[in-house]
């Protein structure tokens, strides 16, 4: 007689074993109908699946994060099943869960059209409305391989094959179609009710480029048509957003392919990125950080020691010269443990903290660049904290308050924090990582974030805490680390003199906050729609004439705000006011200034905000003080 225990403390007791299924209806009829799946004992499992002794147990509904993957991985089951009965000559492969949505991929003799997708998703949706009960099956290994070359499923009679002999392996079946799948599944086809495909791309068969070309059919799907709508909704501002499109239209950079994953800046993107670059090194000052600057090319040698010519080499771009081979620098880390070891420190001289906008090269392969969110040519706001293990947590705190200030200060108010802990294998001892573990969770609770425990995440040399923003379109960018480090300070010799005048490594802290300068500026971009705040903005003004009558006077009013420190443009082309305006508005220029004979005359300004809000005339020197006020304020 089994005891089931739920999630609220109560407990029901049943006679005989008893599915997931009927111990939903036992509570509800509500909640009979939303079941997708259970928990037992923590392992997600179908509605069918048979209790037989005493259990934990969660209903799981499309509330749940689980719930809504169950849904996406049975949707992709779907549009196989749609593509066998509109194409019964093509063969199915796989078809994963991916963040939003799914994909399937398909070997068929032709390309999908688009309106090949079209027929698809309706006979999809026509399949999901008969509620087509999704069945569980499990097979001997070998039989199931002969099924499936018998209805000449080679793709999948392979995958099958790869499975160890003698094994029992599990099949879903819904109506005529049946799949290869661990599971679980909805119960039946009826409870997937929102869902889109969206493109086709071509696929290797399992990822190898030697293998024949597949169609891979992507795919998303949500609890109901409102998330859907609402996804579909955000993909359209993504879409209007993309940092590549506003790149263009805002004129602030370029990439081409004579130089791979590596930007060209033009003027007004430069001085988007020297505003970042320079608030950063005002944030290093402030936190008592000494900048420094470490070559871009250094000895294999170096990075032998470091580990890095073992574990990243594929990753490296290599050069050499009088029989001598170099690496161009992934990462920054070893030139700062040649910087502490270039003399003899005392444990007063920590902590010893070390910044640098460091240039870095990482050979990423050509398909994975994606304008600045990926690229092979970056700058990192980089730095490294040399200290004792006493001061581990301080110095975490003082990281997490300058963090907190740095993403506030650039619009991002919702950081999400994991803290990765020791994975099985790694070095130092178990005292020293439950210091180091200790002292990064103290710090968090210090500050006040609450966070996700991520155990066995940690790097093998330390533990790490992670920061994620979530930007205006709700999407997550995993940005800021802070990470311990017990193995790179051995490796490379760093000491310092004890209090008791022993020789100690230190511990070594790497730190970022916005990571490549490239994809935090892209981010940017996107997450404020080019509409920068006016200490961002690389135009600030624009200062226009109604005629050419007005010349001397927007000159003037030009150089008088420039002499301030603002960063002002004037526009005397011979083109309508209106034209001029909607053309700097499309600019996302913070304030344009009209001047007409009237406002000549009586030395003023017309301002117009962004968004087109009418301020209306003022002084030049009102308008200085509203904008001294907004950038200070």
């Amino acid at each position: 007689m089994p005891v089931v225990r739920l999630p609220d403390g109560s407990e029901r007791s049943f006679e005989a074993p008893v599915t997931v299924a009927q111990v939903a209806a036992s509570i509800g009829a509500g909640l009979a109908r939303a079941a997708l799946a259970g928990k037992v004992n923590g392992q997600l499992v179908d509605t069918s699946f048979l209790i037989e002794a005493d259990s934990d147990l969660s209903i799981v509904t499309d509330r749940d994060a689980d719930g809504i993957d169950l849904i996406r991985h049975s949707t992709a089951h779907l549009l196989a099943y749609a593509v066998k009965e509109l194409f019964p000559e093509a063969q199915v492969t796989i078809g994963p869960v991916i963040e939003d949505g799914f994909y399937y991929d398909f070997s068929f003799e032709r390309p999908f059209t688009p309106e090949d997708l079209a027929a698809i998703e309706k006979r999809m949706t026509d399949l999901a409305k008969k509620d087509i009960p999704v069945v569980r099956e499990e097979w001997d290994r070998d039989d199931a391989v002969r099924f499936f070359e018998s209805i000449g499923e080679r793709y999948k009679a392979e995958l099958i094959a790869a499975i160890p002999a003698g094994q029992t392996i599990s099949l879903y079946r819904e109506g005529a179609f049946i799949d290869l799948c661990r599971g679980p599944h909805v119960p039946s086809t009826g409870k997937i009710k929102a869902f889109k495909l969206m493109k086709v791309a071509g696929a290797y068969w399992r990822g190898d480029s030697r293998n024949e070309m597949l169609q891979r059919i992507y795919g998303t799907a949500w609890a109901n048509k409102e998330d859907l709508a609402a996804y579909l909704h955000r993909l359209e501002e993504a879409e209007k957003r993309d940092h590549r499109r506003l790149g263009k239209q805002l004129d602030l950079f370029h990439l081409q392919e004579e130089s791979p994953g590596m930007v060209f800046w033009h003027p007004h993107g430069w001085i988007l990125w020297q505003e970042v670059e320079q608030y950063m090194r005002r944030k290093f000052r402030d936190y008592g950080y000494d900048e420094v600057k470490t070559p871009t090319v250094m000895d294999k040698s170096l990075w032998e020691k470091s580990g890095h010519w073992d574990n990243y080499r594929d990753n490296m771009f290599t050069t050499a010269s009088e029989n001598r081979d170099y690496a161009v620098k992934p990462m920054n880390c070893p030139g700062h443990v040649q910087i502490f070891n270039h003399g003899l420190h005392s444990y007063r001289d920590l902590p010893l903290r070390l910044a640098e906008f460091g240039s870095c090269h990482r050979n990423e392969p050509s398909g994975a660049l994606h304008g600045l969110m990926r690229v092979r040519a970056f700058v990192q706001d980089d730095a490294h904290i040399f200290c004792t293990e006493e001061q581990i947590q301080p110095e975490v705190s003082d990281f997490i308050q300058m963090l907190q200030a740095v993403y506030a200060d650039f619009g991002f108010t919702d950081v999400l924090v994991k803290l990765s802990t020791r994975p099985e294998k790694r070095v130092g001892s178990d005292e020293t990582w439950d210091k180091a573990e200790a002292g990064l969770a103290a710090a968090l609770d210090q500050n006040g974030l609450g966070y996700d425990l991520q155990p066995g995440e940690g790097a093998f040399y330390g533990p790490k805490i992670e920061f994620t923003l979530k930007d205006s379109l709700g999407r997550l960018w995993q940005v800021g680390t802070i990470q311990l480090d017990f193995n790179l300070p051995v490796r490379l010799g760093a000491e310092y003199v004890a209090e008791d005048n022993s020789r100690k490594p230190p511990v070594m802290l790497h730190r970022a906050i916005l990571g490549s300068l490239e994809r935090f500026i892209g981010i940017l971009i996107e997450h404020h729609a080019g509409n920068f705040p006016l200490w961002l903005a690389p135009v600030q003004a624009v200062v226009m004439g109604i005629t050419d009558a007005q010349a001397d006077y927007v000159a003037q009013v030009t150089e008088a705000l420039k002499k301030q420190g603002f960063r002002v443009h004037s526009d005397l082309r011979s083109e309508k006011i209106t034209y001029k305006i909607r053309d700097h508005s499309m600019k996302r220029v913070p304030y344009l200034l009209i001047v007409g004979d009237k406002e000549r005359a009586e030395g003023k300004v017309a301002v117009r905000a962004r968004g087109g809000e009418d301020l209306g005339q003022m002084s030049l020197e009102d308008f200085m003080r509203r904008m001294q006020d907004e950038l200070h304020g």
